[in-house]
This record gives structure tokens, sequence and C-alpha cells, in this order.
């Protein structure tokens, strides 16, 4: 059977492949610990699924306007005015089926063949798949670990061309956790607004900043008519299943949007939007006992990385993840096993030590691997426990 080339051209989730493996091992009985998971572990507060709940006993079950309902909207620009000190209209925002519908409507609308999109490397899987679904080319510009993964004007200059259209921002970073600095974003703008470009910032774990501080693109001097920002319930409310994320932009872009996703989708959700607005009108109370819970699973899962030989791992000031460097373990064998890249590790422990990682390869840093701490200590003890006793057979 043949298919168009541009399904033939995307690649399939890395985090998808990896948390289906998992299940297919669970099923048939075998104690999987994956660390794959990009979601909060938490349940959704009890609010808003009251919210929920209210909205459905209210009959709000209908088609709402494409882009969103007004009174959502309306709780989204209080939320960016109070939170990130952005002002926008009702008009100016797009709400979609989650941050990768976000993102989608933006390449559509954006982006045509031929066009070049600049990823900050490493980036989330996704990047490069919706770039290719518009027709543009993706070029890559490294970060480096040694940099803490920070960014340079003449870094991003050197990828600069006539083609270029926008770059993508992702702070703070999956899969690396990096949170990049006011020198970096300053950097990032300086190039963005001297070469007419467009700025997509992806901001979807910009509560989840454990050092340093979060900073939105769109409020640097210049970048605002040239700024997409996007957000997501997902992450920072635990509403991964609702699928409900937003932009914010000019008035312009987002009637495009909102036409393109008239189209594609009609509206998202009724009942998740109604939940959502809850979400963000009501105090998240318990955001701060998440965040405390993240703080310290993520000082035991870097402390116990680097205490293997062959690992090196940074301490992430965001996100859920850590993205240690396991190429000191390139080269070593256990048995018939040799371990000559990322791909083999990851599947090296997942059948010696039953654990799931997601292979740095899949976010353009093959050196790499990336486990979520988004689950439990008692998992990630018995997990880490399990990742040093499989890197200790290696020699």
């Amino acid at each position: 059977m043949s298919f168009t080339k541009r399904i033939n051209a995307l690649q399939p989730s890395a985090t998808m492949a990896v948390m289906e493996a998992a299940t297919r091992l669970h099923e048939q009985g075998v104690d999987i610990i994956s660390f794959g998971a990009g979601e909060p572990d938490f349940d959704t507060p009890d609010y808003i699924i009251s919210g929920a709940k209210k909205a459905l006993a209210e009959g709000h079950t209908r088609y709402t306007a494409a882009s969103g309902t007004k009174s959502l909207k309306q709780s989204i620009v209080d939320k960016l005015k109070r939170e990130n000190g952005l002002d926008y209209q009702t008009n100016q925002i797009v709400v979609s089926n989650g941050g990768k519908h976000s993102l989608f409507n933006i390449m559509m609308t954006l982006f045509d063949e031929g066009d070049e999109v600049i990823i900050l490397s490493p980036y989330w899987v996704t990047y490069p798949e919706v770039v290719k679904l518009s027709g543009a080319d993706q070029v890559y510009v490294e970060t480096s670990e040694k940099d803490g993964f920070q960014i340079s004007r003449e870094q991003l200059l050197q990828k600069v061309s006539k083609k270029t259209k926008g770059i993508i921002v992702n702070t703070p970073s999956n899969p690396s956790g990096g949170v990049l600095n006011r020198e970096s974003l300053k950097a990032i703008v300086d190039v963005a607004t001297g070469n007419d470009l467009w700025l997509i910032s992806d901001e979807c774990y910009e509560a989840l900043v454990y050092d340093g501080e979060h900073l939105s693109l769109a409020g640097f001097e210049g970048a605002y008519e040239k700024t997409v920002t996007v957000q997501t319930m997902s992450k920072v409310y635990a509403m991964t299943g609702w699928r409900i994320g937003y932009t914010a932009s000019t008035a312009e872009l987002a009637s495009a949007m909102g036409k393109f996703q008239g189209q594609a989708t009609g509206c998202p959700n009724s009942i998740a939007q109604f939940a959502s607005e809850v979400a963000l009108r009501e105090d998240h109370a318990e955001l701060s006992n998440w965040r405390t819970q993240f703080i310290e699973r993520r000082n035991y899962m870097v402390q116990s990385l680097n205490e293997m030989p062959g690992v090196k791992c940074l301490l992430p000031e965001g996100a859920f993840y850590v993205f240690p460097k396991i190429s000191g373990l390139f080269g070593k064998k256990v048995g018939d096993v040799e371990i000559k890249n990322d791909m083999d590790l990851t599947k090296y422990l997942l059948d010696e030590a039953h654990i799931t990682v997601v292979p740095g390869a899949a976010f353009g840093a093959p050196e790499h691997v990336r486990l979520s701490y988004a689950t439990s200590m008692d998992a990630i003890k018995t997990g880490l426990r399990r990742f040093a006793d499989a890197v200790a057979k290696l020699n």
C-alpha cells in the first residue's frame, strides 16, 4: 500500500514507542518501571473535575466557537497578565486540542515549502515532524551540556539564511530540563527581530522551574508582535488526557489559525474547556506540593545517576526530566551485548533491568538518554537500583 510523501517522511514518536513497549511487557507479566512518560503521575485536582461535572450537569455538551469559548479565552488572558506580565485580548487567543495541536496550527499557518525553521538541539521529538508537515526545512542549532544548554547570538546567526522564517524555543526544555537564562533569551530575540523571524515560544513547563526564573519571550522588547506563545493545561494541572492547549499571538495570526483549526478539527472538547476555565481561575494549591515532590525526585535521580561509572548528569532547572550523558558506557560489553550507542543502552536496560528510558537520538542528542521523574519515589529508587546493577555488569 502506498502513502503520501508527507506521511512517509514522518518519524513515529520515540516517547510513545517506549511507553507502548513498556505496556506490552507489563501485559505479559513483566515488572516494568517506566521512565519514559512525559506526564505528571498526579491525578487531576478535584476542583477541576468538579468543574467538568458542573459543565455536564448544565448541558455544556455542544459545539463551541472553533477557537474556544469566550470565557475560557478571558481566563487565559487574565492568567497571562497575572503570571507572565503579558497583555492580550481574547481575539488573540486560540484554544486547541493540546500543545501539539497548537504547534500544528502555527506551522501550517506561518510556513511554506522552501522556508527554514531553526530548532534548538536537543529538541522535543515533535518539533521536526510538525515543521516537516508544513513543507519547511528544519535547521538545527546544537546546544551543549557543558554550557548548560544555553544559546548565543553567534550560534544562531551561523544558521540564519534568507530562507529562515522562524525559531522554535522551548524553556524549560523537554528533554534536558534546562531553563534558558535572560542572556540566551535576549540573544534569541535580537536575532529574530534583526532578521524578521517568527518566534514560537513553547512554555508548557513554565510553572515547573526549580532554579532560576521563567521568562516569556513575548515580554522582551520588540518581540511581542513576532512571538507566538504556546502553553497547555497538561503539565501544570495534571490534565494530559483532557487535551487543551492554547496560543497567544497577534489578532491577525490568531484569526488565521482559528480559520485553519475550524476546518481541521472544529472546536476543542467543550467539557475540557469549562474544566480548564475553572483550573485557571481558582488557586492551584496542589502545585506547591507537587513541586516539592518533583524537586526531591530530581535531586535523588541526579545523585544516583552521577554515582554510576560512565554516566554524567547535570542538575536540570525545570520540567520533570533528567538527561544524563551516557557516552562513557559506549564500547562496554557484557556477554554478547555491546553498548555501541544510546539505542543499544536503551534495549539493554529494557532487557536486563526491565526499565524504560528514551534514547537521546530521538531528541538530536545521541550521547544521552532521557528519564522522567514524573513517577513515584519508590519506582525511582527501584528503577535506578536496577539501572546501577545493569551498568555494573558492563566492562
